[in-house]
């Protein structure tokens, strides 16, 4: 339990591992081809807007400048007549709102821009920001009206540019800045375009590796739940394997011993001079004989069947009258004293069947019922025909079988325990014969059972 326990955390702790430093570049890739992505549509939108003022002579705030020039002077005016701090506040705010809704809603540019890329093939559907960094109302006086921190961090700005966007352009893409002044007011601008799909095209370009890493972890965790089964499948055959060599081996001993002792028997001589004892000792000694050469049988078989398939001599009987041979064998010869009962509707039907083969499937499903009960032993068998199939139903009043054995009955080697302990004989075979002769005619066999409530075996086989 221990090892196996090791063995999947290991091999979890593997696989989270291998997710972490899938997750860590597929992140790296992401940003990598975000960053492209930007810097595309960076190079793009300036080749945009230098073509639009030397092609248009325009820079698409021609209207703004029209209508902050009329709007302008007033407010410059009204702004430096007021002395009361707070009325002047609300003024800044006035105006900085003012020249903020008609640099958005009266600029050119991005229907400029987006003409050009449509020009060229690109993306044109995008969002724009433009943000105002710095507003001043000129007169003998200049006030500022408003300035981002960002702009007061910056080198003093010049006719000859500035040196970079805001901070706004950690999650847009920067196209240009502005400076506009006349004789009431200076203010600068960053512009910025954003477009709505551009985490489907960082996706698409990335698909390809994702799937790759998806397809290669999937791969990994197949492996290992498939290794992990197989180890204890392993396991749990290795298990069954020694208990039934450990089982062989007590059930070898037992016709060994017998056979041991009477033939020391044999040696005395109070046995030698009576000849019914001679009689009785030898006929035990045959007996045990006959069973150790079953049990070594059995072993051979077993060695048989691993190698090859079922070589089945098949002959057309009626189904009824063999079931009849093989339940009235069975109980005067091991039946124990079961009572069983027969009820058959085959209408006749006959079947192509391994007499032999169907003989021990019947009586292994016999043995286990009586076998298996801790009370007097009561077998029902039920026989009819139905879909071109014949159904036997085998059902007994015996202990019954929990859910977690029935998933194994059929196993090889396997016996149902009870806290860990075999409490009845056996060397796990019995069943697994039933299935395999089942399976070897075209058939199949099934158990349903409840712990104290008896089992119900039902075959079916093709007619």
């Amino acid at each position: 339990m221990k090892k196996r326990n090791t063995v999947q955390l290991l091999g979890i702790m593997s696989i989270l591992i291998l997710i972490s430093v899938q997750v860590f570049i597929i992140r790296g890739i992401w940003k990598q081809k975000d960053e492209m992505f930007a810097l595309r549509y960076t190079t793009w939108s300036q080749e945009a807007f230098n073509y639009i003022r030397r092609g248009m002579s325009t820079d698409g705030f021609d209207t703004v400048r029209l209508l902050l020039a009329n709007y302008s002077e007033k407010a410059n005016k009204e702004l430096h007549a007021i002395k009361d701090e707070k009325e002047l506040a609300v003024k800044k705010k006035d105006i900085l709102d003012y020249f903020t809704k008609v640099v958005n809603q009266e600029q050119d540019l991005s229907g400029l821009l987006s003409s050009y890329f449509e020009m060229r093939g690109f993306e044109k559907n995008f969002k724009y920001t433009i943000v105002i960094n710095n507003l001043e109302m000129i007169s003998n006086d200049t006030i500022v009206v408003y300035q981002s921190e960002d702009f007061s961090k910056r080198p003093p700005p010049d006719r000859g540019g500035r040196t970079g966007p805001s901070e706004i352009s950690k999650s847009k893409i920067f196209v240009t800045w502005r400076w506009m002044e006349d004789n009431n007011y200076r203010f600068f601008i960053d512009y910025y375009i954003d477009f709505s799909d551009k985490q489907k095209v960082i996706l698409k370009e990335t698909a390809a590796s994702l799937a790759m890493s998806t397809l290669s972890i999937l791969v990994v965790v197949i492996i290992f739940m498939i290794t992990y089964k197989n180890l204890m499948e392993e396991k749990r055959l290795s298990n069954l394997k020694t208990d039934f060599i450990n089982n062989m081996t007590h059930e070898l001993k037992t016709p060994l011993s017998t056979i041991t002792v009477a033939g020391k028997t044999l040696e005395m001589v109070q046995i030698r001079n009576n000849d019914a004892k001679i009689l009785e000792t030898a006929k035990l000694i045959g007996k045990q004989s006959i069973h150790l050469n079953q049990l070594i049988n059995m072993i051979l078989e077993i060695s048989m069947w691993e190698r090859t398939q079922f070589q089945l001599d098949k002959k057309t009987v009626e189904i009824e009258e063999i079931m009849n041979d093989v339940v009235d064998s069975f109980r005067s010869g091991g039946g124990n004293g079961a009572s069983i009962n027969q009820k058959y509707n085959f209408g006749g039907a006959k079947v192509d069947l391994d007499i032999v083969y169907f003989t021990m499937l019947i009586n292994n499903l016999l043995s286990n019922a009586v076998k298996y009960s801790d009370k007097d032993p009561v077998i029902d068998i039920e026989g009819f025909a139905k879909d071109n199939n014949i159904c036997i139903k085998v059902s007994d009043n015996g202990i019954g079988i929990n859910k977690i054995d029935q998933k194994h009955v059929f196993d090889k080697f396997y016996r149902a325990t009870t806290g860990n302990i075999h409490k009845f004989k056996g060397l796990g075979l019995g069943l697994y014969y039933v299935k395999k002769i089942a399976e070897a005619h075209g058939g199949d066999v099934t158990v349903s059972s409840k712990p104290g409530k008896g089992s119900i075996f039902t075959i079916t086989l093709p007619y």
